[in-house]
């Protein structure tokens, strides 16, 4: 006991001295296991190498860890005792007992029966803390857990259907001093979910954002709300920087009163992704009691109960049906589909696709005037250096070819050295908006340098000192000449290698990605002096070498200049400056494979060209294919009579901006289709066509929305379905568009609550949620033309394009099964 009383003191006298310690924060919620039985969850998040004590210490030793619950009101009882985690005990030098303590999170959990009509339970945690230095004064704190039931949102099994709830909110208010609070807000987030930042460029995911009402007057707010680091990565769909967090967040908002109140209220509009689905933004209120410690847990619903609306009266005015209206077909096809077919594949390029793209590189490099005239002088070198036996000559041809891939990819080290002290680095900075413009200007760089205007060189002072290391002989002699071959063809193959870089960090990968494509060049530029080495009778089959070396450069400087303009039409696209929409873009490439053709035929001239006397087979053939390709550049100027657009290009998906990016034809939908963005006007003009209705129930913020467009809808299989088959119509769940003033309406919510409609995204979220149960998005479903059966199986995220064709012909088939 003396000891504990000298700890305590010794924390009570620096305390005294220094800044306030709060090492510990504490948060509530609460799980329904039965109709009356749940579970109290009280979360402490310790901060590094501070301890939080068990609930059973020997006496003498440090303050156990006390819950208490507040039964005298009545309403409920407890369960058996709170259950605390494993822990760790260890054998405690200073209390000379074995203690057990916990660290970085402990979840105490209490089951309780409720006897009767309570909505709250209150309760109190008092415990203290220590770390290797000192320790805490015991501390009680507040809980309040608010029981979910008839007034609030239903958990576990009793959740409607399909509809997800993967944010928990959490307020409790720090007193700072007499007249200024922190108001503290910690989001908990389901595994796999993502809760986006409060700054997010625009055209992107919906910020989270936080309002304090202070129409009252009584406090104003100091700076403004703060939030943890997170995570920033550049999204391949978004082409933008975007900061997200997972787990758990926490929000910090100082305020400062100008008058005596109780509490602070507030708003938090946010929405969440995860891999498969985005959630339509969901706005909640905050409740901060001011004279109180208490923590509280936040349910996503409105406290009241369901009101007397009718819903029947309410859904006709909005949609001009009821739910009653729409009936799932009796009908079946032979081979529905009958899951969301959530499968997730990574858009990002394979390992061995960037290693394959590596190898390709090496292969051109390989055919450069800086490489190709080495093979058979060092081979040679190898295989008849007198002194040696040509065993030995292999041998060591054989490493230097090894070496040739190992300095290849030791140059990709640096960045796995970035990647370790952030792992978002690398992300944060791939296809950024400044990142592309960059590129655009090194990429014409490396293409006039092809062309022969100039030599890219590094400094002659690295290649002297590479020349002196391989007088040393043996292994390291062997390295230097390895590591002197890719100084002085630093000139080829250096814009081959930027094109690596460029294509890595521009893509899901980082720095794995650059070594794989940086193996594959090592692995393509080392191994021939390793296979002639052996076999050297293959050499005689090379060619010779002459001005066709020259030739590949300058052709890689034709595509090295197409290619810039790409990362220039990606800053475009990203900015919305509109200088490179489709028809600039499609006149500067065929200008480009125009050139080439020109050159190929030899009627374009470089300042290292040799003089043309004959043109060769291989040279014609080249020329014709690349006037071939031109020609294709031209045809996607023809217009589409259907779209009303440009025809878009296959060879060119994901390369050039989409056509409805465009002076002349733009359009407002995904993919050229023709799509309605109006639920009625849709079905009219389904009746009107008799075709049936596809059902997109999407968001302008939706992540895995663009991924289905952009991946998936493009499709030929897919494609002949919605631009042939089926009426699109497109409801966005975030559009921010206010609402004629007789459709802002109260409506009940499906969990229990009431909310009001005010802009289009409201309408079309309640339509989705009170019609077909589920909140996340994209959803589509198959409805006949006049939109009162569902033909089949609804389905989500679907990636996989014969799952989706399967689902879109399914529909199709019950469609003509039934008008029939």
């Amino acid at each position: 006991m003396k000891k504990l009383l000298v700890l305590l003191v010794l924390a009570v006298s620096t305390s005294s001295f220094s800044q306030i310690l709060e090492p510990v924060k504490w948060s509530t919620s609460v799980e329904r296991i039965s109709d009356t039985e749940y579970k109290l969850i009280s979360k402490a998040s310790i901060e590094p190498k501070w301890h939080l004590y068990s609930q059973d210490v020997p006496e003498g030793g440090p303050i156990p860890t006390t819950f208490a619950y507040d039964v005298s009101k009545g309403g409920f009882k407890t369960i058996d005792k709170t259950i605390e985690p494993e822990g760790h005990t260890v054998d405690d030098p200073v209390f000379d007992m074995k203690i057990k303590f916990f660290e970085d999170e402990a979840i105490f959990e209490q089951n309780i029966e409720v006897t009767g009509a309570t909505d709250v339970v209150y309760g109190t945690v008092e415990f203290m803390v220590c770390d290797d230095s000192r320790c805490l004064p015991p501390e009680t704190i507040d809980l309040v857990f608010n029981i979910p039931g008839k007034s609030g949102l239903q958990l576990g099994n009793d959740q409607p259907k399909g509809i997800f709830d993967p944010v928990k909110w959490q307020t409790s208010v720090k007193k700072v001093s007499d007249t200024e609070y922190d108001l503290l807000i910690e989001a908990t987030i389901d595994d796999g979910w993502h809760l986006y930042s409060q700054e997010v460029p625009e055209d992107g995911p919906i910020a989270t954002t936080f309002t304090f009402d202070n129409s009252a007057a009584g406090f104003t707010a100091i700076g403004k709300t703060l939030e943890p680091e997170g995570h920033t990565v550049d999204d391949p769909v978004f082409n933008m920087k975007i900061k997200f967090f997972e787990n758990v967040a926490s929000f910090t908002q100082k305020i400062k009163l100008t008058k005596d109140i109780n509490e602070v209220r507030g708003t938090v509009d946010f929405m969440v992704c995860n891999d498969e689905r985005c959630l339509a933004p969901t706005t909640i209120d905050l409740v901060f009691p001011l004279n109180s410690n208490a923590v509280s847990n936040i349910a996503t619903t409105d406290d009241k109960a369901t009101s007397n609306i009718d819903n029947v009266e309410v859904n006709n005015i909005l949609y001009g049906m009821d739910t009653s209206d729409i009936r799932l077909s009796d009908v079946k096809c032979a081979n529905e589909l009958v899951s969301n077919a959530s499968e997730v594949k990574k858009t990002g390029k394979s390992l061995w696709s960037i290693f394959g793209l590596g190898f390709l590189g090496g292969l051109l490099a390989l055919l450069t005037p800086c490489v190709f005239p080495m093979i058979p002088l060092t081979v040679s070198f190898f295989t008849k250096k007198s002194g040696q036996s040509k065993g030995s000559g292999i041998s060591k041809a054989l490493l230097y070819g090894f070496f040739i891939f190992a300095v290849y990819v030791l140059l990709s080290v640096p960045f796995h050295l970035l990647d370790s002290v952030n792992p978002d680095i690398l992300n944060e900075i791939s296809t950024n908006v400044w990142l592309n413009v960059l590129f655009f200007a090194i990429f014409l760089f490396f293409a006039f340098s092809f062309f022969g205007y100039y030599e890219l060189t590094l400094p002659s002072s690295w290649t002297s000192k590479t020349t002196k290391g391989e007088s040393a002989g043996g292994l390291i002699g062997i390295f230097f000449m390895a590591l002197t071959l890719a100084i002085v063809s630093f000139s080829c193959t250096g814009p081959i290698l930027g094109s690596l870089l460029a294509g890595s960090l521009t893509a899901d990968g980082g720095a794995w990605q650059l070594t794989a494509g940086m193996a594959g060049f090592g692995v393509s530029l080392g191994l021939p002096f390793a296979l002639f080495a052996m076999f050297p009778n293959m050499m005689n089959a090379l060619p010779k070498s002459g001005g066709w070396l020259n030739t590949t450069k300058v052709v890689l400087g034709f595509l090295e200049l197409a290619l810039a303009f790409k990362f220039l039409s990606n800053a475009d696209l990203v900015e919305h400056w509109g200088i490179l929409k489709i028809e600039p873009f499609l006149i500067i490439w065929i200008v480009i494979f125009g050139g080439l053709a020109l050159y190929l035929f030899g009627k374009i001239k470089f300042p290292h060209d040799s003089p043309i006397k004959k043109l060769s087979f291989t040279r014609i053939s080249f020329a014709i294919l690349v006037a071939a390709f031109t020609v294709y550049l031209a045809s996607g100027f023809r217009v589409n009579k259907d779209t009303k657009t440009f025809t878009p290009l296959t060879l060119l998906s994901g390369l050039a901006p989409p056509v409805g990016y465009s002076f002349i034809y733009p359009n407002d939908c995904p993919n050229n289709l023709s799509c309605f963005k109006d639920l009625k006007s849709g079905i009219e003009y389904a009746k009107k066509v008799n075709k049936p209705i596809m059902l997109d129930f999407t968001g302008y913020a939706c992540v895995n929305c663009r991924k289905m467009e952009e991946h998936v809808w493009p499709l030929a299989k897919i494609d002949k379905y919605l631009r042939n088959d089926y009426v699109l119509i497109s409801l966005y769940v975030d559009d921010k568009k206010e609402l004629p003033e007789h459709e802002q309406i109260e409506v009940n919510r499906v969990n229990g609550g009431t909310r009001k409609l005010e802009n289009y995204g409201h309408k079309w979220a309640n339509f989705q949620t009170q019609f077909f149960q589920t909140n996340s998005q994209p959803y589509y479903v198959l409805l006949n033309s006049d939109g009162t059966q569902i033909l089949n199986e609804a389905v989500g995220y679907t990636p996989n394009e014969d799952a989706y064709a399967q689902f879109l012909e399914c529909g199709l088939e019950v469609s003509k099964s039934t008008s029939k």
